[in-house]
């Protein structure tokens, strides 16, 4: 069983990558999604956050994202230490996700793979790009935000530079159809080194 690592920064249509790779039928782990669900349920977590962050961390229906966002992405020693909170538990849970997986590959999508060490999980890495101005408009479009705080967000995150240095795969991501084309192509990469490292072993 291969990890694929699948990031982006914000607005680089990451969400619309992974899409593809499950309307394919690769079974997709969503590194954001299962975090949302584990800060929500775990007494561990909230316990450590109320302690970091405050008693104004969570409430009735579990955690105050709007408060929790407006600290961490203003000064990142903050999401630092809610990332060495969270994260653990992530990789955990992501182990045992792949253990009960099939298939010859998963993708694992996290949009901060390089920043909090998630790479190490990885066989390989697709990076998604979009350029600068690109990201910012989707952004604006989709959240109720600013272009300050997306600027923000951006600052907070390794470089598309960094990304793709570290990784093997890169999509930018502007053209539909370009997109889908690469997805495939990388598709049948992926499989045919499955394939190989089969026969090698």
């Amino acid at each position: 069983m291969k990890v694929v690592g699948l990031t982006g920064g914000i607005g680089s249509g990451k969400t619309t990558v992974l899409k593809m790779f499950q309307e394919l039928g690769i079974t997709c782990y969503i590194a954001d999604l299962e975090a949302r669900k584990l800060i929500d349920t775990s007494k561990n977590i909230r316990k450590k956050i109320v302690k970091e962050f405050g008693e104004k961390s969570y409430t009735a229906e579990g955690l105050h994202r709007k408060y929790i966002a407006k600290i961490v992405f203003e000064d990142p020693e903050k999401l630092q230490i809610l990332n060495a909170i969270v994260h653990p538990k992530v990789h955990k849970h992501l182990k045992k996700f792949i253990a009960k997986s099939s298939g010859d590959y998963i993708i694992y999508e996290n949009a901060i793979l390089f920043e909090n060490g998630s790479d190490k999980l990885c066989d390989c890495i697709i990076t998604v790009t979009a350029p600068l101005e690109t990201k910012i408009a989707r952004v604006l479009k989709r959240d109720n935000t600013t272009r300050t705080d997306i600027l923000n967000r951006i600052k907070n995150q390794f470089s598309d530079e960094d990304k793709i240095s570290k990784s093997d795969f890169v999509i930018e991501n502007i053209d539909l159809e370009e997109t889908s084309n690469k997805v495939l192509q990388i598709q049948a990469e992926i499989l045919k080194n499955c394939c190989e490292s089969t026969r090698k072993t």
